[in-house]
């Protein structure tokens, strides 16, 4: 991981490159998981896939939206209201891909801005809600 950069550095990226970072995290924290889950490669795969996809963190926000303080809420308003120059992929409809882009915005603030214990603390509840 680079340094940490700070809040009003990472604020100054729009939601479309928050997204962009975020995806990329919240991907290998995904794919790491599966490993932990000691299975074979397809599977490994076909678990991941189906965790990362808009609709699936679509569902995600919606679990952690009642954790979020107002400046993460301000940060996934600005990945829901950013707008890509691609539709949102036929999985999905436009809310569902708009809701995972302020998802992506969310994990990449925090990654960027080096708050690894938040970004814990909402995987963990996540995956805690995810297993009930």
């Amino acid at each position: 991981m680079n340094k940490p950069i700070s809040k009003a550095e990472a604020r100054s990226y729009n939601g479309l490159q928050l997204a962009f970072i975020g995806d990329a995290v919240y991907n290998l924290v995904m794919r790491l998981h599966s490993l932990e889950e000691g299975k074979g490669l397809r599977a490994m795969h076909m678990r991941t896939t189906g965790r990362v996809n808009a609709v699936a963190q679509s569902r995600a926000l919606k679990i952690l939206e009642s954790l979020l303080d107002e400046e993460e809420l301000d940060i996934v308003r600005r990945g829901r209201n950013a707008h890509p120059r691609h539709q949102a992929p036929r999985s999905a409809t436009t809310a569902q891909y708009c809701a995972s882009t302020g998802f992506e915005a969310l994990i990449g603030y925090h990654y960027l801005t080096g708050q690894t214990r938040r970004l814990q603390e909402l995987f963990s509840y996540l995956q805690s809600q995810v297993e009930e």
